[in-house]
Formats: structure tokens, sequence, C-alpha cells
């Protein structure tokens, strides 16, 4: 049995990582958890320990964040916070065989600077941003390490360049961010097109999000073809009921019913429905047809189920126009995006615009959506990522390397 400590950050990093450590524990290892940025509640979901005290920042991690996020994070203590979580991982070190690093440089740092034997899955960088990965200093030093024993990277593309790079395998076996989904459940025999509508995880950006969506919403009530077709948010617990239905009434939307059994409530805006559904993401987006995103990994997970993404800009601190264009660039050719808008009347009518094309391509197209499956393939690959991964890990430990 060895012990391992997986060092992650940020709430897609917390997923993947808590997805590894359960199989990895299956497989008879003892696994402690220690998420650098935010709560870690995936890691709780699954009763995997928490090391450490934590803490969530507005941002969720230093990035592609706007200038005003960064600043905010850094007069909130966020780098303090940091120097804090790494002499705490460096007094732990002794106690672990071994780190499982998931995510950027900091993940990376922490496990480097403790000079444990560590392995890698490099979730953040991806080479289809730039056709060629320029790692941040001083990570590719870190990563020519002897302690790194292996890495594992989002996409081949990514993998192919760092083999190149750093002349050592660099696998890529998937991203276990994909294993939450039972592509069992995917659409129905129900023919009505199903919009899932994502504005985010985080306050105070994820109530602009959601109110940017509503103006989307109600500029598509002008048109008949979006009366028959369903629009569905997926909500995180924290953006309460009682906040969005305030939002709601103040902007004139009708309440219709609360089903307080599956966490569902439906409000209309003259032809256009809407369900407002906590604590169902995986379902609402696996039986979706077209994804409205303003979120991180929750585009790259509909990217993965073959599901057509637009994308709304917003003002941040996440989900800037940088950070589109990045996600754009890393997911590929069917994450839409409106761009050449000069304020936000031109932002909502363009974007319905690109509505209207893939609503085309969807029911036109026959290569569309065998486009958009190749695509989820390349870019993320298939279901069954976090096994294999932790299988290639759990050889490794036992095999004393």
């Amino acid at each position: 049995m060895s012990r391992i400590l997986v060092i992650s950050n940020g709430h897609g990093e917390d997923l993947s990582g808590s997805l590894l450590a359960k199989k990895l524990i299956k497989m008879g290892n003892q696994v402690d958890a220690l998420p650098i940025v935010g709560h870690g509640n995936s890691y709780s979901k699954e009763n995997i320990r928490i090391i450490g005290k934590t803490q969530l920042f507005d941002t969720g991690g230093l990035g592609y964040n706007s200038f005003k996020g960064r600043l905010d994070d850094l007069i909130n203590g966020q780098i303090i916070y940091l120097l804090k979580k790494l002499f705490l991982t460096y007094s732990v070190r002794k106690k672990y065989d071994s780190f499982l690093a998931v995510g950027d440089i900091i993940p990376i740092l922490f496990a480097w600077f403790c000079r444990k034997k560590y392995f890698l899955y490099l979730v953040a960088y991806s080479s289809h941003y730039e056709g060629k990965l320029k790692l941040p200093w001083p990570c590719k030093f870190c990563l020519k390490s002897n302690k790194l024993k292996k890495i594992y990277t989002r996409d081949q593309l990514t993998s192919d360049d760092l083999t190149y790079q750093l002349k050592r395998k660099v696998d890529f076996l998937g991203n276990p961010f994909m294993d939450i989904f039972d592509q069992s459940e995917n659409k129905s025999n129900n023919h009505k097109t199903i919009f899932n509508l994502l504005p985010g995880s985080r306050f105070p950006e994820i109530e602009k999000n959601f109110i940017l969506m509503l103006d989307l919403l109600e500029g598509l009530s002008k048109y008949k073809i979006f009366n028959n077709i369903s629009f569905e948010f997926a909500l995180v617990n924290s953006f309460s009921k009682k906040k969005i239905q305030k939002i709601l009434c103040q902007r004139n939307w009708q309440f219709h019913s609360n089903n307080e059994e599956v966490n569902i409530i439906i409000y209309s805006y003259k032809s256009i429905y809407i369900s407002l559904v906590w604590n169902s993401f995986e379902k609402t987006l696996i039986r979706s047809d077209v994804v409205i995103s303003m979120s991180g990994t929750a585009a790259e997970q509909a990217v993965g189920l073959a599901k057509p993404v637009i994308q709304i800009e917003g003002s941040g601190p996440q989900f800037t126009s940088s950070f589109a264009d990045a996600q754009r660039r890393l997911l590929g050719n069917y994450v839409f995006c409106a761009t050449k808008y000069k304020n936000n009347d031109e932002k909502i009518q363009e974007t319905i615009e690109i509505i209207f094309k893939v609503m085309y391509l969807l029911k036109l197209d026959k290569n569309f959506l065998i486009s958009c499956k190749k695509i989820a393939k390349s870019r993320l690959g298939g279901i069954g990522a976090s096994l294999q991964i932790s299988k290639n890990i759990h050889c490794d430990l036992i095999n004393g390397k």
C-alpha cells in the first residue's frame, strides 16, 4: 500500500483529482488531498481526507482572470495563502510515498519544492492554444526533474509535443472529468431541442452571467421558432432560489411551478420557458443538444460529449474575452462566440445569429454531429481515463520505480 497526496489547483482540477484518488483507494492505496484553491468539495463528496484549512477565492486562482480579478486576489491575501499552503505541504511530505499533482504550475512547484517522487496530470496546459506548448517558467525545468515519474496530458497533440520537447515519454489516456457521465443516459426519444445554459459557479460572476443569459433569452422571445425549445439552467447550490426568483421577478418573468423533489423551478417570458435545475448538472448536460456557456470545465465536458457550445463573453473575473478565446483554441471549431460587437445589444443579436446557425447545422447538416464526435475524441478522449491513469500510477508504485 502506498501513501499518496493529491495536490490540485481549482474546481475542475479538484474533480479530476477526486476521481483519480477514488480509483487509487480502490486499488489499496491510502490517499489524502490538498486542494490549493477552494474548499475541495469534490474530495469531500468522495470522503477523501483533506489536509489543512481551505479558502475560496472569487476568481478560483490566477491565470486568464481579468486584471481586477488578479488585484482582488492579491488584496484578499492569495499569495500569502499560497505560501502557507506550500509550507503545509512541505511539513507533511514525509508522511507520503509520492505526490499526484493535478493542474498547472502551482501544484507542480509544490511537488518539486518538496523533493518528493510525483506524478502529474497536466490538465491546465495544451498545445492547441498556440500550436506548440510554451510552458511558463520554471515549469519546463520542473518537468525534467528525475523526481517526476509520469506525465499525463489532456490531449494527444500535447502528449506528442511534450514527448518531443522533454525527450521523455508523455502519455495521453483521456480526461478523468469525463468519467462522471453515464452515456447510457443520453438523449431520449423526445425530439424537442434542449439548450443547456451554464452561467458558471463563482460569485459574484455567476449572477452577472445569469443576467446576461436572461438578456439573450428575452431577445430570443421575438422569434416563434424558439416556442418549442427547452432551456435548462444548470445551477450551483450557492446561487439560491430566493436570489434567482428576485432577479426574475424584477424582469417580469412569470412563475409557473416549483418541484422541490427534483429541485426544478419553471418560469416563462412571453413564449420562452426556462427550467432552473439544481444538483443535476450531469443529467442536464448529457440530455442537451446545444450548450450556452460562460464556464470553464463544464464547457470542456460539453465538447467531450460532442455537444456544440455557444459562448457569451463576460466581464470576469474568470470568463473574460481572453478566457473565452483561449477556450475556443483549446476545444476546436464547434465552440462558437460573438466577438465583433460594440455594445451589449450587438453582442446579444450576434449571439442570436450564431444560435440560428447552430440550429441549422443540427437539423440539416448530417456531418455536423459526426464532426463534433471526432473533435470530442481528439480533444478530450474517451470515458474511463480515471481508471487508466490510476492503473498506470499504481503499477509504477508497486513495481517500486
